[in-house]
């Protein structure tokens, strides 16, 4: 019993992980609405496996490293390799330009950053009720869910189709997840309203926007996650 109780969220966490490898391999096979459904997958496994570790108080430093090894490949991997889809038709030409190089190994600049923001993750301790920088989950939803939304309702096609502006966005997408900038995490430090805002905000907000755009919308909510949580800066502590 004991060794279930220690190890259920470490399973949840390699659920994760296996979610993201399929995905992955899907992605890479441009069957896309699987790789959706896997990364939805990830995203609710990614939280439940740290509500049972709370819940049954079996965190540990394996768990810890176990979290960003799966986030690694779900949050990490597929929104490199969603960038590299992106950029592969442009061969070696950007505006004009022929370079000796394909373009779109750039795309994997977000896979690095990712890691280098996992890593940087489990060592700050400053990040309790706030993230530091976009969460890769938050990052891969917005990456994939502008390519799922491309091909799927044929949007934002003046957008994929400006390799200058896709390496726009993989280098501002890089940035973000590193960078300084607090973002709004749903981790509720207390119970007051007045200290909740930003979450409040947040919810009701990316609800509106899902009930307007539909799918088209899932990108458009992280970009209203970031924007509202440069609104709420000084509120996060």
């Amino acid at each position: 019993m004991n060794f279930i109780k220690n190890n259920l969220a470490n399973a949840i966490t390699l659920g994760n992980l296996f979610s993201g490898c399929v995905g992955a391999v899907h992605l890479i096979s441009e069957d896309y609405q699987t790789t959706a459904v896997c990364i939805i997958f990830s995203l609710i496994l990614d939280f439940f496996d740290g509500f049972v570790a709370r819940a049954l108080k079996s965190n540990s430093n394996l768990g810890t490293q176990l979290d960003s090894l799966a986030d690694m490949v779900s949050f990490g991997l597929i929104p490199g390799l969603t960038m590299f889809k992106i950029l592969e038709p442009f061969g070696n030409e950007i505006s004009g330009l022929q370079l000796p190089f394909e373009i779109k190994y750039f795309g994997f600049l977000i896979t690095l950053f990712s890691c280098l923001r996992l890593a940087i993750f489990n060592l700050d301790e400053e990040q309790k009720y706030y993230f530091k920088g976009l969460n890769t989950p938050s990052n891969t939803i917005l990456i994939f869910g502008l390519y799922y939304a491309f091909r799927h309702e044929e949007i934002f096609v003046h957008l994929v189709h400006n390799s200058t502006l896709m390496l726009i966005l993989t280098i501002l997408s890089s940035w973000l997840l590193i960078s300084p900038i607090k973002m709004i995490a749903m981790k509720f430090k207390s119970m007051k309203l007045q200290d909740n805002y930003p979450k409040i905000a947040l919810l009701i907000g990316a609800v509106a926007i899902l009930a307007i755009f539909k799918t088209v919308g899932i990108p458009l909510v992280i970009i209203y996650y970031i924007l509202i949580s440069l609104i709420f800066q000084k509120q996060l502590k």
